[in-house]
């Protein structure tokens, strides 16, 4: 489904495909749309933001093949600046065999299209660390990470949230975390020039690789951008009912902070930033 937002006739146009690899709880979807379409409408307030304002494009294919999803050909993305990839109840370090067929599209769109952008939410984030040679693995805490949480920046994610604060509020929802991040060697020189700096954004006490960064074509983030109140509650509920998350007082205390303002457009607009220079200093 393609969704547009046009802040005036002439804006200039930033076109991203997203990649669904989860579903939302039934309520979520009834109520805001699938994951790429809450993205969407997140993206489009965040284009309204810059400057110039930016006319945000998308369109959504969900990735999961084995619960009837459509893996993408190359040739899918001819017409788009970038893509995203979402959120996921799967693993990243899994084998699935649509995980495997993911990673395979990406390694040839990232080979082919050197203009390509690529952006990674939380399990995004992780398989796109996977992707350049980085390690992906619970926890060594093997605990979760959950609801608000605090996100000390680097001097890089400094800059690219053009922040005099050392730090961003987002929320959190995962076990599994980026344990060795990617390195132009790990990645190896057909997909990185030798001494590329994959960066590292912001670290947390739980997870030290918050979000990778390589200018004008990769950012991801470990944290989610786009949850409200009662998607964060639901998310929640999800992993207790399967059995994900056992530590029903750590889930209570993070279903507690699901209210906290966080900076989620923030993040929106630094992603919008990998695509066209913002004037706004």
């Amino acid at each position: 489904m393609d969704q547009t937002y046009k802040p005036t006739e002439s804006a200039p146009a930033v076109r991203i495909m997203v990649l669904e690899t989860d579903i939302p709880h039934p309520d979520t979807q009834s109520a805001r749309g699938s994951f790429g379409q809450i993205l969407h409408n997140h993206f489009a307030k965040a284009g309204r933001a810059h400057h110039p304002p930016l006319e945000v494009e998308t369109d959504q294919v969900y990735v999961v093949t084995e619960k009837g999803g459509r893996m993408p050909t190359v040739d899918d993305f001819d017409r788009f600046d970038g893509l995203l990839i979402t959120g996921s109840v799967y693993d990243a370090h899994a084998n699935n065999e649509w995980i495997l067929q993911l990673l395979d599209l990406l390694k040839a769109l990232w080979i082919k299209r050197p203009d390509f952008h690529f952006v990674g939410v939380c399990f995004g984030h992780q398989l796109l660390a996977r992707l350049l040679g980085g390690s992906v693995a619970p926890a060594p805490s093997q605990d979760w990470e959950l609801g608000h949480c605090r996100i000390t920046l680097t001097p890089v994610g400094q800059r690219l949230f053009r922040s005099r604060k050392d730090h961003i509020y987002l929320h959190q929802m995962h076990q599994d975390q980026v344990v060795a991040p990617p390195t132009s060697a790990s990645a190896g020189p057909d997909m990185l020039p030798p001494n590329t700096e994959v960066a590292c954004w912001g670290r947390s006490e739980h997870t030290p690789v918050q979000g990778l960064y390589i200018p004008n074509r990769l950012f991801t983030t470990q944290a989610h951008l786009a949850f409200d109140e009662d998607m964060v509650k639901r998310q929640i509920q999800i992993r207790v009912d399967s059995g994900g998350i056992k530590d029903l007082e750590h889930a209570d205390r993070a279903a507690e902070t699901a209210h906290l303002e966080h900076d989620g457009v923030e993040v929106a607009k630094a992603v919008l930033r990998l695509f066209s220079y913002d004037h706004d200093e």
